[in-house]
Order: structure tokens, then C-alpha cells, then sequence
């Protein structure tokens, strides 16, 4: 009994404490679960502002106009669109930039790039903006806004307490994830979209836990409210057999070449309107205009159209039908968010993807109706692969299928499709929906969160303003009396008497007359100098400024203006480079 008691004796305290220690994780955790309430509530009152929106405009205008009626009542079906537009432009002109347009980029960039600092503004203007485009027509998604709204309520908590670094991003992506998690009541799949999409894939394992909780409270929010049954209703299609399985691997393959399409569509019509010489306030009027003409003969494009995605999972549309909804739902949503409507392009992902499995079902079926499913079972599994070859993000596109259907039958097909869509789109086009917009302004964000950090910052913010230049006609023992007289620096531009730059000079090329006195009088720093001479723009980066200073090994390089390449404004020192870079990294990982 004695050696019993001794066992024990540290485990049973000898007097009770109430005193509670408050740990890292467990704040976090306390946290999270602030965050998933608040995001399942900001869901709530997004879906009810966009309810409201749509009775007013959607529905009440088809009414007012007697569109129901058809025949030549339908003409006007392009100004319900353009109400929506309208109303977009005193917001607009009041918050120039967090209004129009596909927002989830910048984001990305400012999540995983920089300080992830939101303002409260940004939920409210992501709840209305979004509202009135889809509440009046225009072809765009809810979930971008959601993700937005989300993230910035984490970021809003993260501020309340004062965190920083890699605490700040990982609040934001739990309010994400609450956010996609309440919308499609699919908690799995709003965990994978954070960790996927708004991490880039990038997570650690005790991290792993703030996310789920924010996304499970925020679906426990949103079931209290709308109850918990999934978000479509379709039928519990099965495989057919082994036989079958060919065919949702070749689902998978046209899925990719869609999805490719679907992107390069989406930034040329987005191209094609800014280089419009239109006031921008007037840009979204015009695509709604344009979105709205489409809508006299194909009505299915407007908003966000659930109702047509159900349809197609039962197998309800012809194939003729649902093929030209493809295309006419990729030109419809490029037009909305490229003239500078507001939403997110997961609901016409979601959309374009029924369509492109119903077709391809309706297809297969035809030619072989003995051993292949109903159309509608290719609808369900070209919902999950499509929307994972657009964002490059395979277990979101999957869970949330299932989630959104509650049919776990065909998570063989899902997989096959989903895993060959994927390949396809990835090397076809390396980036995403989302990560394309930053690979054009020079951020790679499959390089890496240091390299990418790198990519992030300008030359013109760390070049060092303060330099100095050399005449041409300078002799090597006058420039050598500058330099011991306080010029300081590797690498001298060298210019002429317009002071355009005409060449290089380093202590490297003064080093072989350095003791021939005679010659320094005579030779000139002009003759001396490297005339081809490697050189950097403000606006580039310090990712392109490194691999410049690698690949010639060199010390310093020249700046100069991109309106007159011969004028210098600044050297870039590596150095310098080297140590903004392990600045950011301690700044960014810091807690």
C-alpha cells in the first residue's frame, strides 16, 4: 500500500488550485472560436442582404417590366443588370479600389505578402457590393465576398489581441474558412479551402486546429438558422461498374482543357476593359448591359444560378443546352468581374463545372446508355473537378462536393476526374484563377514564401538615392582622388555632359594601372569604363534584382528610368538586398 501511494503522489495534488494558466494555443483556441461565430453571423447577414437585393431588383424588376410574360417584354432584361451597376458607383467613387472587380488576388497578397491588416469597412463593403451585382443578375459568386468577409473578422480579432507574423495569417484563414464552411454548410471543405487556397498549402500541424474549430462553430452558426441539410438536393447516384471508369477520367481531361479556357477568358475580357477609354464608374454599367443581352435568350447566366446547377444534377437539361451554357457562362462572368462588378467566381465555377460534366454525361450516355450513369451523376463530378483544376486546389473541390450533394458514392469518380483535370490544368497553365493576377505584377507564389516575399518588395524602395557619377572625360587619377576622398561604393556610373549614362566603372577595372602614375593622367575614366552595362527599372523586384547580381556576380547595379533607360536614379547594393530579405523573413515569421 506504501509503494501504491508513492506511485501516486505526484499526481494527486495535496491542495486544490483554482489558479488557470492561459497558454498560447489555448488563446488561440479561444479565438477560433470567437472568429467561426462571428463569420457564421457575418454569413447570415450576407445571404439576407442578398436575399433582399435579389427580391428587389431580380424579381421585382422582371415583375415591374413583365419579363415573365416573354415575348417582346424580355428586350428589357438588360436593365435590371445595369440597376445593379448603377448602384455600385457611390460606392466606388467613395472607396476607390476595395469595390470593383475580382478581389480575392489582392487578398492572397496581402495575407501571405504583407501584414494582413483589415479594416472593419471591408466586411461591410464586401457584404453590399457583392449583393446588389448578384441580386440584380450579374454572374458572379458569393464565396470570394464570404472568404473576404471572414478573414477580415480574423484579422479584426488579431488586432483586438495584438498578434502579428504567422498568427495574424492564421486567424484570417479560420475566418475563411468560417465563412466558406457557413455558406455551403460543408465544414470539411471550408477547412481545406483555407489550408489550400488562402495558405497556398503552406500550414503546420498545431496550426491545423484553429482552422477546424472556426469552420466547425461557424457551421454550427449557420445550421442553427438554416438547418443542416446539404445544399443541393440530388439523387444518390452510384458507379455502374468498372466498366464506367474510363469515362470520368476522360471527364477529367476535358474538365482541364475547360478550366484553362475558363482563366485565360476571364484576364483578356479583364484586359480588354481597363485598356477601354470609358470612365471606370461607367465600366460595369457596360458589362452589365452586355451580361443582361445575353440573358434575353439565355436567362440561365444571370446571378449566381443555383437553380440550373440542380437541374443538371438531375439530369433535367439536354445536352445542346447545357454545352452553349458553358461558354455563355465563362464570356458572362468575365464580363461582370472584368468590367468591375463585385463578387467571387466560385458559384460560376460551380456552375460552368454541372454544365461541363451534364454535357459530357449526356454524351457518354447516348453512346453507351448500358454501362455509364445519368448525365446527372457527370454533372456532380464535374462540379468537384472543375472547381479544383480553376483554383488548383484538389481536396476543396472534392469535400466540398460531397459535402455540398451528401452523396459519398461516387468518390471514385470525383477522384479520377478531379486528379486528371488537375494535372491537366497545371500543365497547361501554371497558375490559378487566383494566383494569375499576381504572377503578372511579378509575384510567384509557387516559388516559396521566402522567394515570394522577395517578389513582393520594389527595387525603388530599398535603391540607395544618394549616389555618385563620373564625367567621362575624367582622368583615372582624378576619379581615384574621389574615391579616397569619401565616394564610397563598388561601382561608379559613368556619364557624359547630358548626364545620360554611357557606361561603368568598378575599382576591379582601375586595379591594373593603379601604380602607373603617367597612365592615370592620361587615360580617361570613359575609356575605361564598361560600356555594356546590366541594369535594373524602379518597379522591378528584389527576386529578379537577386538572380541579376547571382548570375553576373557583381556588387552593385545601376537604376534607371524606364521613360529615358540612360538616366540614372539610384544603385541597388546586394547587400542591402540580402538584408531587407532577412529582415522580412524575421518580420513575417515573428509572433
Amino acid at each position: 500500500m506504501s509503494k501504491f501511494k508513492e506511485f501516486f503522489k505526484d499526481l494527486i495534488p495535496t491542495k486544490l488550485s483554482f489558479r488557470i494558466k492561459i497558454g498560447t494555443h489555448t488563446a488561440l483556441i479561444g479565438m477560433a472560436v470567437l472568429i467561426g461565430v462571428l463569420s457564421g453571423g457575418a454569413n447570415m447577414l450576407f445571404r439576407t442582404t442578398l436575399e433582399f437585393c435579389k427580391e428587389m431588383i431580380l424579381h421585382n424588376g422582371f415583375k415591374i417590366l413583365e419579363i415573365d410574360r416573354g415575348g417582346f417584354n424580355r428586350v428589357f432584361i438588360p436593365l435590371i443588370p445595369a440597376v445593379g451597376a448603377l448602384l455600385l458607383i457611390p460606392l466606388s467613387y467613395r472607396f476607390p479600389g476595395e469595390v470593383n472587380g475580382y478581389g480575392f488576388p489582392s487578398f492572397l497578397e496581402k495575407v501571405n505578402l504583407k501584414d494582413g491588416i483589415f479594416k472593419f469597412r471591408t466586411i461591410v463593403l464586401k457584404i453590399i457590393a457583392p449583393s446588389l451585382t448578384i441580386g440584380s443578375g450579374g454572374s458572379a459568386g458569393v464565396e470570394g465576398p464570404i472568404a473576404q468577409i471572414g478573414g477580415s473578422i480574423g484579422s479584426l480579432i488579431g488586432q483586438l489581441f495584438r498578434v502579428s507574423g504567422n498568427r495574424m495569417k492564421l486567424l484570417i484563414a479560420a475566418g475563411a474558412a468560417g465563412g466558406i464552411a457557413a455558406t455551403f454548410n460543408a465544414p470539411i471543405a471550408g477547412v481545406m479551402f483555407a489550408t489550400e487556397i488562402v495558405l497556398l498549402g503552406n500550414f503546420e500541424l498545431t496550426s491545423f486546429g484553429v482552422i477546424v474549430i472556426s469552420a466547425g462553430m461557424a457551421t454550427a452558426v449557420s445550421r442553427i438558422y438554416y438547418g443542416s441539410n446539404p445544399a443541393f438536393l440530388v439523387p444518390q447516384y452510384d458507379i455502374q461498374g468498372i466498366y464506367e471508369t474510363p469515362f470520368y477520367l476522360f471527364l477529367g481531361l476535358f474538365v482541364g482543357y475547360v478550366a484553362v479556357f475558363y482563366i485565360k477568358i476571364f484576364y483578356w475580357v479583364k484586359d480588354w476593359f481597363q485598356s477601354l477609354r470609358l470612365s471606370p464608374y461607367l465600366k460595369p454599367v457596360l458589362g452589365a448591359l452586355i451580361i443582361g443581352c445575353i440573358g434575353i435568350f439565355f436567362p440561365q447566366i444571370l446571378s449566381d444560378g443555383y437553380e440550373y446547377i440542380e437541374e443538371a444534377f438531375h439530369g433535367n437539361m439536354v445536352f445542346s443546352l447545357m454545352f452553349v451554357l458553358i461558354f455563355l457562362k465563362i464570356f458572362a462572368t468575365s464580363i461582370t468581374l472584368g468590367s468591375g462588378g463585385a463578387g467571387g467566381v466560385f458559384a460560376p465555377a460551380l456552375f460552368i463545372g454541372a454544365m461541363t460534366g451534364g454535357a459530357f454525361g449526356a454524351f457518354v450516355h447516348k453512346l453507351f446508355p448500358t454501362i455509364t450513369s445519368s448525365p446527372g451523376a457527370y454533372a456532380m463530378v464535374g462540379v468537384g473537378a472543375f472547381l479544383s483544376a480553376v483554383t488548383h486546389a484538389p481536396l476543396t473541390g472534392m469535400f466540398l462536393l460531397l459535402e455540398m450533394t451528401g452523396n459519398y458514392r461516387i468518390i471514385v469518380p470525383i477522384m479520377f476526374a478531379t486528379t486528371i483535370g488537375i494535372f491537366v490544368a497545371q500543365r497547361l497553365f501554371k497558375d490559378s484563377i487566383d494566383t494569375y493576377e499576381l504572377s503578372r505584377k511579378g509575384i510567384d507564389m509557387h516559388a516559396g514564401r521566402e522567394a515570394t516575399i522577395l517578389s513582393t518588395i520594389m527595387v525603388r524602395d530599398v535603391m540607395k538615392r544618394d549616389f555618385i557619377t563620373v564625367r567621362d572625360k575624367v582622368n583615372l587619377k582624378e576619379f581615384l582622388d574621389l574615391i579616397i576622398n569619401g565616394g564610397g561604393g563598388f561601382y561608379y556610373p559613368v556619364v557624359d555632359s547630358k548626364g545620360e549614362m554611357v557606361g561603368i566603372i568598378s575599382m576591379q577595372d582601375v586595379r591594373k594601372v593603379l601604380f602607373e602614375e603617367r597612365i592615370k593622367e592620361i587615360v580617361t575614366v570613359g575609356e575605361l569604363a564598361t560600356e555594356d552595362v546590366l541594369t535594373l527599372y524602379p518597379d522591378d523586384n528584389l527576386m529578379t534584382a537577386l538572380r541579376y547580381f547571382a548570375d553576373m556576380d557583381i556588387e552593385e547595379i545601376p537604376v534607371v528610368s524606364r521613360e529615358n533607360p540612360k538616366k540614372v536614379i539610384g544603385m541597388l547594393r546586394r547587400g542591402d538586398v540580402i538584408a531587407v530579405y532577412n529582415r522580412e523573413v524575421l518580420r513575417r515569421h515573428s509572433v
